[in-house]
């Protein structure tokens, strides 16, 4: 994430870039009620404010529906903490803020200064902190204590991790395609999919039928995979299951992913304390010269360094090169990389229309540090409140009065 905005306030900032959204309503409507969340109301200013500030972030797909769903979960949000008794103090928002600055590398102040030459007002930065804080702190407390991990599971999740690197996989996958608005419905199949789906020709049938991935045409199948070289959130899941069992849905940026363990195997290979991976991101139009490009580029570029060559003059945000732990990668780009040995390129559609070059440069075992139970004990936690989080949420939204004024 910290990368990821750096490059969205580099471009403001060398390009002075500001945004007239066609969703500017006029000035006599701004505070008018567009929507109301059961008392709770989302003005004209508050959906321009939130659509303005999303696509400084860089997001992509339907902004609009982004900012409405967004604004509609902040509300509820905002709400049931009230219920429960619980505010941010001026002092915890103003830390909430420098905290989210700082993943820019800039201060709190020099952040609402970027923001403001786009056209986003500091109290809808101030909105967006705030209602992050009072749920993460209700999440807390309503599921914290029993979100705490056993000493057991603390001593699993570490034999895991000492075992990454001596495991690979053979598996296969299904990812269907989620664009905005049409989440639900994606997973309602991958979920119908994952209890169907029993053996590996029921599996494969179905990836031919619905999987968006490159491999769909064989079924889904997908050649050995070390273990250290899944995002780390999948690679614990993937060892639950034993060979022709289907993970449950796995959501995705813009989709929703299956797998399938068709085998497991395990190797003498001493096992690095985590990965490093180096890759380029390439952006190209999805139009009829795509293939033509694509390959120009399979044929000319070798390394990441030839990949710069081939597209010279291609802007920061149509092709860049990023070096970061794989646990820090974004996990759709992650599954696409698992894949890949240096030099190897993969393709796939993004929302906004667009095809992403994926090649990668390295990859490089980090320098091991000693183990820490109380590490590994807080992010057992986290994944136990996220995921209940959500389930919270949509409880919350499934029974919330939301309509129009």
């Amino acid at each position: 994430m910290k990368t990821f905005v750096s490059h969205c306030l580099a471009f403001v900032m060398a390009s002075g870039l500001t945004f007239a959204s066609a969703v500017d309503a006029p000035a006599q409507n701004l505070f008018a009620p567009r929507l109301v969340v059961n008392d709770r109301v989302i003005t004209n200013y508050e959906f321009e404010q939130r659509v303005r500030f999303l696509t400084i972030l860089g997001a992509t797909g339907d902004i609009e529906k982004q900012a409405m769903d967004a604004l509609i979960d902040d509300k509820i949000r905002l709400e049931a903490a009230e219920r429960a008794g619980l505010k941010a103090t001026e002092s915890q928002v103003a830390a909430g803020m420098e905290e989210f600055a700082g993943r820019a590398n800039l201060s709190a102040e020099a952040f609402v200064a970027e923001l403001g030459k786009a056209g986003v007002a500091p109290e809808t930065f101030r909105d967006f902190v705030h209602a992050g804080l009072v749920w993460r702190e209700l999440m807390r407390a309503r599921f914290g204590a029993e979100a705490r991990p056993s000493d057991t599971a603390i001593d699993r999740a570490i034999t895991r991790q000492t075992r990454r690197a001596t495991i690979r996989l053979l598996l296969s996958e299904i990812i269907i395609p989620a664009p905005p608005g049409q989440e639900a419905d994606a997973l309602a199949l991958a979920r119908e999919i994952s209890r169907t789906a029993r053996g590996e020709t029921a599996f494969a049938q179905a990836a031919r039928s619905y999987s968006a991935s490159s491999s769909a045409e064989r079924g889904g199948r997908i050649d050995w995979v070390p273990l250290q070289n899944l995002p780390p959130t999948l690679g614990p899941l993937l060892l639950t299951l034993s060979p022709g069992q289907v993970s449950d849905p796995l959501k995705i940026p813009n989709a929703v992913a299956l797998f399938q363990v068709r085998a497991i195997d395990e190797t003498s290979e001493p096992a690095p304390a985590g990965i490093e991976v180096e890759y380029a991101e390439l952006f190209l139009p999805d139009d009829g010269d795509f293939a033509g490009q694509l390959g120009r580029i399979t044929t000319r570029a070798d390394d990441c360094d030839d990949l710069y060559t081939v597209m010279r003059g291609a802007s920061e945000q149509q092709l860049r090169r990023v070096t970061l732990p794989l646990a820090q990668v974004p996990q759709d780009v992650g599954l696409e990389l698992a894949r890949l040995d240096a030099g190897e390129i993969s393709t796939s559609v993004t929302p906004g229309g667009a095809r992403r070059v994926l090649m990668l440069c390295a990859r490089r075992p980090i320098t091991e540090e000693p183990i820490n139970r109380n590490r590994i004990a807080q992010a057992l936690v986290n994944q136990t409140i996220s995921a209940a989080a959500d389930a919270y949420l949509a409880d919350l939204r499934a029974n919330a009065l939301i309509r129009e004024p």
